[in-house]
């Protein structure tokens, strides 16, 4: 195998009012269009950035109030709300949805949504 090579050039960029080998300076216009560029970015970000697209809103579903009792959890409530063949999870996963809950925790004496029927 072979190996190439490459030795970097410089290339010198004429600058009108700046001395060759300076760094580039910006006058006070150049700095004012740059800062007002800055602006309108962080303001396009602000009001266009933090907009939430919804999409299509859900099917309504009927549902029933269900009163916890002792010792019950809701993966056993879940599982009577289950199709033969569906999975249990799913559908806890969809009541802690229904009901705004963090866990799938239950008290005694709560109530819950479940799906009518």
């Amino acid at each position: 195998m072979s190996t190439m090579s490459i030795k970097p050039r410089t290339i010198g960029v004429q600058v009108h009012g700046a001395r060759s080998g300076s760094p580039l300076a910006l006058t006070t216009r150049g700095r004012r269009a740059l800062g007002l560029l800055g602006l309108v970015l962080i303001a396009a970000t602000v009001l266009l950035g933090g907009r939430a697209v919804a999409g299509a809103p859900a099917e309504p579903i009927a549902v029933d109030t269900y009163t916890v009792s002792a010792g019950e959890t809701l993966w056993a409530i879940a599982a009577a709300y289950t199709a033969p063949h569906d999975d249990v999870r799913d559908t806890v996963a969809a009541l802690v949805q229904l009901n705004g809950r963090a866990s799938a925790s239950l008290r005694a004496g709560e109530q819950i949504l479940v799906p009518a029927g």
